[in-house]
């Protein structure tokens, strides 16, 4: 994020080596440590405060939101392509309203966004990978997964009674087995986007002391107390053992097919803005056009068009 001036006021732009920076790059072993949850405030934006930079950086997201709106309409008229969106991290990380706030401005005829709970009984005597792939978006439309596939390695890794209630041959839960999962979803990316499904994945990096903060505004909050659930302490207090199933995640299934962007979450403002910018510069890049018009329906359309402007 930095500061372009407009009008003699400071705006917020990204640029594209400012995001760079948050791709894991194939074959790097992420340590979760080593990567910011928080954005440091960038050369020329020093002299904002917080709400400032909280409203230009909203600023800036409504303007990228309506970037990806017309966008859209050109994705969907071309109907070559679908994009997937993956949205992984733990409780309290901002997935839900960062999704809220991206794909705002879309036509929501050709969006869909699923949260994924957990399996129904139908759906743990299939494949684990099933209820994903049959959710997968069709051609010209985006698909938007809140939590994914990736819980078959981060949540039942942490927590391996869940493998019992899934149908499954008997065999050892070890390295190979998670070994062979990543082998298993790096496939499965490998022949979507050979097919046409462009796939952006963001991990929502949090700290735990932000979302300790977090979880008790929502618990004090009685608007949002609803969403408590007592999963929600029990998974923190296995922090440590997330944090290590998540590196292997990202380690091991950032390709250069289907790359992972670690996004640091303790800033939600600064996480929508490089969120929006990196599925707009995607969309941006594809060889999209609005489907040709042969000499037939050129004339079927002038035809209209005369007949509408003669109409009395």
């Amino acid at each position: 994020m930095g500061a372009a001036e407009d009008g003699g006021t400071t705006q917020v732009t990204i640029t594209d080596g400012m995001i760079g920076g948050f791709r894991v790059e194939p074959g790097v072993n992420v340590r979760l440590d080593r990567w910011a949850t928080k954005w440091t405030i960038p050369a020329g934006l020093e002299e904002l405060n917080k709400d400032q930079l909280k409203r230009e950086a909203g600023e800036f997201v409504t303007r990228q939101v309506r970037d990806l709106a017309e966008l859209q309409d050109e994705f969907w008229a071309d109907g070559r392509y679908s994009l997937l969106l993956i949205f992984q991290g733990l409780d309290s990380s901002g997935k839900d309203s960062t999704i809220k706030h991206v794909i705002s401005g879309m036509n929501p005829a050709g969006v869909g966004v699923i949260s994924f709970k957990e399996p129904t009984r139908e759906e743990l005597r299939h494949n684990y990978l099933w209820r994903y792939v049959r959710a997968l978006p069709p051609q010209g439309h985006i698909g938007v997964y809140n939590r994914s596939y990736y819980e078959e390695t981060t949540v039942v890794r942490v927590n391996p009674d869940l493998l019992r209630a899934r149908s499954m041959p008997d065999r050892a839960i070890d390295d190979d087995f998670w070994r062979e999962r990543f082998e298993d979803i790096n496939a499965l990316e490998r022949q979507i986007t050979r097919n046409g499904t462009v796939v952006l994945k963001f991990f929502l990096h949090i700290s735990k002391d932000q979302q300790k903060k977090r979880l008790l505004e929502r618990l004090r909050d009685p608007r949002k107390q609803w969403k408590f659930s007592p999963d929600d302490i029990a998974n923190r207090a296995r922090w440590h053992e997330y944090q290590r199933a998540y590196e292997a995640v990202l380690t091991q299934t950032s390709t250069s097919y289907s790359p992972w962007w670690i996004m640091p979450a303790d800033r939600k403002w600064a996480m929508r803005a490089l969120v929006a910018h990196v599925i707009w510069k995607t969309m941006k890049a594809l060889p999209l056009r609005y489907p040709p018009i042969d000499g037939e329906k050129q004339k079927l359309i002038e035809l209209a068009i005369k007949d509408l402007s003669t109409e009395k």
